[in-house]
């Protein structure tokens, strides 16, 4: 006989206002730990090339720097994600993502808990439950496996692949195999 699914404990209200927003605990897991030592090295990293970028495409764009777009991540909450506007920019927004900078402003999504540095690619809406099991990645499984010169169908096998196994030392290990990956998507 199967046994019955742990309850969770109540989650405790805040007693002054009835709108209050729920308690919540930090997430201390490991990964998210990772998530955030590693957002916040890549930031102080690559803060000075992306307000250089930022400046250099406000100047050729006239305006909007950042693009905010739609996503579904953990257990289906919505989101948006933050990139680089590069569309009207021509040579220079082909470089900006040549060098893979114009998902660097996800790391602010990384450092909210809205995504993690690995993890499925964000999608606005997805018809695969399983992706919504984990948080969205800034790389992931099939970015380092091919980039982009895979099949839709071996991508989405990849992204079950990670959702249903991944580690701590699988993240580590796609990151580590990231700079490569970018380098020679760049090359290609």
């Amino acid at each position: 006989m199967p046994l019955p699914p742990p309850t969770l404990p109540p989650v405790r209200r805040l007693a002054r206002r009835r709108s209050a927003p729920l308690l919540r605990r930090p997430d201390t897991s490991a990964k998210r730990v990772v998530d955030l030592l590693g957002a916040t090295a890549l930031l102080g990293l690559f803060a000075v090339p992306l307000l250089v970028v930022a400046a250099l495409l406000y100047a050729t764009q006239g305006g909007q720097v950042f693009v905010r777009a739609p996503a579904a991540g953990l257990a289906g909450r919505p989101f948006r994600t933050w990139r680089l506007r590069t569309d009207a920019t021509g040579r220079l927004g082909a470089a900006v993502e040549r060098c893979a900078l114009d998902g660097m402003p996800q790391l602010l999504n990384v450092l909210r808990g809205e995504m993690s540095l690995v993890g499925p690619r964000p999608e606005a809406r997805t018809d695969r439950a399983d992706r919504l099991l984990v948080r969205p990645g800034i790389t992931g499984l099939w970015q380092v496996s091919a980039r982009s010169g895979l099949p839709w169908e071996e991508m989405a096998l990849l992204d079950r692949h990670y959702v249903e196994r991944h580690w701590l030392g699988m993240d580590l290990a796609i990151l580590a195999q990231t700079p490569g990956a970018a380098r020679r998507h760049r090359h290609a």
